[in-house]
């Protein structure tokens, strides 16, 4: 009897430890991709997995994935505060047809609530719907709040549904910071923050690229937004666009240029739009007003433009 219970004492042992290591292995602060990797693999440097959906039930709250080589990792489903880094590579790919490539969807509080993605190119292979969806639904936007970090990325090839580059749909509110990214040939709009909220999504957008899409960038609705050094061009529509369907958006731009777009810069109904050294040129229309509002340091350029050439309405700010 007692040899026969130090044996199931010994297999309780055993099942604990490897239970315990399993977890462990779920929790690693850093994993790893590769293109000739295995999602049964641990995710360690020497024994890699396959996709970033694979590598993301081992990491840790606040941990990293890094991709070892130039593969294609696949689309995935952000849950908790993680960074995604391809820059060990060069560039991380995700080839996104026929669905979302990054979504991002936090509803419960996530150690810093900070998910950045850094040093990806994500092609949607003309039928993708979705470069990055941000559907966090964390009360009264998290503590911390729910911030998203989005660097050195392209973003393109997003022409079915939606077609979007980047769409932050929070409810709740919300930060997005975006550097040094191109968002381009996608058939909906580049970018667009505050489509179904009501609190802010407070987002900045700081040398980027806005090309060929159908709006470049959009703030809607409750949005407040700041586009410095960037460009918006070739779109078939805005190149920068403020509209509400409910609390009013606020897009500050400063350092840009508008050209070869449908329309420079447009405000609907409860968007504002202020300017400063922004030149709006070649575009089909210079400026849209269309029940909006555009304020102006009174040092831009809008000319050359088909029509809607000359100064915004509003009082100009006046220049310090």
């Amino acid at each position: 009897m007692n040899k026969f219970r130090f044996t199931i004492s010994t297999l309780a042992i055993a099942t604990f430890v490897l239970a315990f290591a399993s977890m462990t292995q779920a929790q690693a602060t850093r994993t790893w991709v590769s293109g000739v990797g295995d999602d049964a693999n641990p995710c360690s440097r020497t024994a890699p997995c396959k996709t970033f959906a694979g590598a993301i039930s081992k990491t840790a709250t606040d941990g990293e994935i890094d991709a070892l080589d130039p593969g294609g990792f696949g689309a995935v489903t952000i849950t908790k505060a993680i960074t995604i880094d391809g820059s060990a590579t060069g560039m991380a790919g995700i080839l996104n047809s026929g669905v979302t490539g990054i979504i991002i969807n936090l509803t419960a509080n996530s150690g810093s609530n900070f998910v950045q993605l850094r040093n990806i190119s994500m092609n949607g292979g003309g039928t993708g719907t979705n470069g990055i969806r941000i559907l966090s639904s964390l009360a009264s936007g998290g503590t911390p709040l729910n911030t998203v970090s989005i660097e050195n990325c392209v973003i393109f090839g997003n022409r079915t549904g939606n077609g979007r580059g980047i769409s932050d749909e929070r409810t709740v509110g919300g930060k997005l910071y975006v550097l040094n990214t191109i968002i381009k040939n996608n058939s909906g709009i580049g970018a667009v923050m505050g489509t179904n909220g009501a609190q802010a999504i407070n987002a900045v957008f700081d040398t980027c690229q806005f090309i060929n899409n159908n709006i470049g960038l959009d703030a809607s609705t409750a949005a407040q937004v700041t586009v410095v050094n960037s460009t918006a061009a070739l779109n078939t529509g805005a190149g920068f666009f403020a509209e509400s369907s409910g609390t009013a958006s606020v897009l500050n731009l400063q350092k840009i240029i508008a050209s070869h777009n449908g329309t420079g810069v447009q405000a609907n109904p409860g968007g504002t739009v202020r300017i400063s050294d922004v030149q709006v040129t070649n575009n089909a229309a210079g400026l849209n007003i269309a029940g909006g509002t555009v304020n102006s340091y009174g040092n831009n350029n809008i000319t050359g433009n088909t029509g809607s050439n000359g100064p915004p309405n509003g009082t100009p700010i006046t220049q310090q």
